[in-house]
């Protein structure tokens, strides 16, 4: 198959029925193989069988109205907040209604401090360092997943705690949350289709002792800047004196909760789509070859800098293409709190509203070609293809990430400058296949090696 048409792997889909039954011998949680393929062909309609019912909504502006939720109808799913709670308790990801409002408030200006321009030289310390070690272990296999994991972790550490993360933590991270995504609860079968809604459920030991280990982490992080005269100019220290109209503060562990959100969100979702990206050109050297004449057009032998950043196009819509067909959270679960009517389906309370970035983004009615990797389907010529709406990598609404364009400019960061330097190669590319849990993962770690760009 040429660079153009070449479509990355993904799941086949099947009947609902043939893919419940698929799913459930598997046991492995991996909620893609769920989807039926009249997924990726219907507006809206329910997605096989279950006791609570689940709703699959992909018409753009029922897909605003759940995301957005005027109403206040459409809180995050029960089973996406009860998995959460371990690792990031009531925090801003998860809650809702007041207690959302009230945290929103509070951390907003702190997120001024993630905004590109003055994160840019910490995005560069950590890229240093990956080519560094990259570098010295040049010819050598080495997970992909976890390279990007220790990466992204080490840049947003930078970012909001003011320090780079030690190796040996990014490594108890990086298995922590894989133990974490394998194991929590929200992901067993038997509990999205017999369980009723708000039924709770215990969260097995490994996933509990997952969380303890992380926040374990976060705390010693966040333990420096609660220090009797510590001074810290980052987005920690902005959130330590974050005041409520109250006048009242977070505590320790509502801080561990509100940072555990900053931190995983700025690390574990962009490194999920950046190994899809490294995957994809590894095994594309024509698009490799464009990306680097690309480079030398707009950077020419010099370093790469802030302002070239906008420039390198091709690049940035490699980002947004791979965004779309490997989108990290793979699923925006929402539930009904009150019997509602959604385009013609009426919906009880309870039901699990499903709005899917996976489905929306390859989605036959909205997409040429869903399934083919095509970076040029986002250039300004090719603008009048996409439909409003069926874009969502970042969410919509009142709710969408505030990290998209920090997220963009690490990867185009990242991107240009590790493959100006190195070659990647895939060890065993066709045993690669995604699959989603929390995020859209490699069912398996991606193996490669680099060697010195040739």
């Amino acid at each position: 198959m040429s660079a153009a048409l070449y479509a990355p792997p993904r799941p086949t889909s099947y009947a609902a029925v043939i893919s419940l039954i698929r799913l459930a011998l598997q046991g492995d949680g991996d909620l893609l193989s769920l989807l039926p393929a009249a997924a990726f062909r219907q507006k809206i309609g329910w997605l096989g069988w279950s006791r609570r019912s689940i709703l699959i909504v992909n018409e753009p502006a029922q897909v605003r109205r759940v995301l957005a939720d005027p109403e206040g109808i459409f809180p995050k799913s029960d089973l996406m907040v009860e998995a959460l709670e371990p690792l990031i308790g009531d925090s801003i990801f998860v809650s809702s209604g007041a207690t959302w409002a009230r945290q929103r408030a509070m951390i907003d200006p702190s997120l001024t401090m993630m905004r590109v321009s003055r994160a840019f030289p910490d995005m560069v310390a950590g890229v240093e360092q990956a080519e560094a070690t990259l570098g010295a272990g040049a010819g050598t296999p080495f997970s992909l997943d976890l390279a990007m994991s220790h990466l992204t972790a080490d840049i947003i550490c930078r970012t909001v705690f003011s320090t780079s993360l030690e190796t040996q933590a990014a490594h108890d991270v990086f298995d922590a949350f894989s133990e974490f995504e394998r194991s929590v609860a929200q992901v067993e079968i038997s509990r999205l289709i017999f369980d009723p809604a708000w039924k709770s459920a215990p969260q097995k030991q490994s996933v509990l002792d997952a969380c303890g280990l992380i926040r374990g982490h976060l705390g010693a992080l966040l333990d420096s800047h609660l220090e009797a005269g510590a001074k810290f100019d980052d987005i920690t220290a902005a959130v330590v004196a974050a005041r409520g109209t109250d006048g009242v503060a977070f505590t320790r562990e509502e801080l561990i909760d509100q940072l555990g959100v900053l931190f995983l969100a700025g690390h574990e979702t962009s490194a999920s789509v950046l190994t899809w990206v490294f995957f994809i050109l590894a095994t594309q050297p024509a698009m490799v070859a464009r990306l680097r004449a690309e480079i030398d057009a707009v950077v020419g032998p010099g370093e790469i800098g802030f302002e070239h950043i906008r420039s390198l196009v091709f690049i940035r819509n490699i980002f947004r293409e791979t965004l779309r067909l490997y989108p990290p959270i793979t699923f925006l679960p929402r539930v009904a709190l009150e019997a509602t009517t959604i385009g013609t389906h009426k919906v009880k309370r309870g039901a699990m509203i499903m709005v899917a970035p996976w489905v929306l983004h390859r989605h036959q009615a909205f997409w040429t070609n869903p399934h083919v990797f095509d970076p040029d389907r986002f250039t300004p010529e090719r603008e009048a293809e996409m439909t409003p709406g069926t874009y969502i990598p970042f969410g919509l609404g009142p709710r969408v990430c505030a990290g998209a364009a920090f997220a963009t400019t690490e990867a185009v960061l990242l991107i240009a400058r590790l493959f100006r330097r190195f070659d990647f190669h895939v060890l065993e590319p066709g045993r690669v296949r995604p699959a989603a849990r929390l995020t859209t993962r490699p069912t398996q770690q991606v193996m490669c090696r680099v060697t010195p760009r040739a």
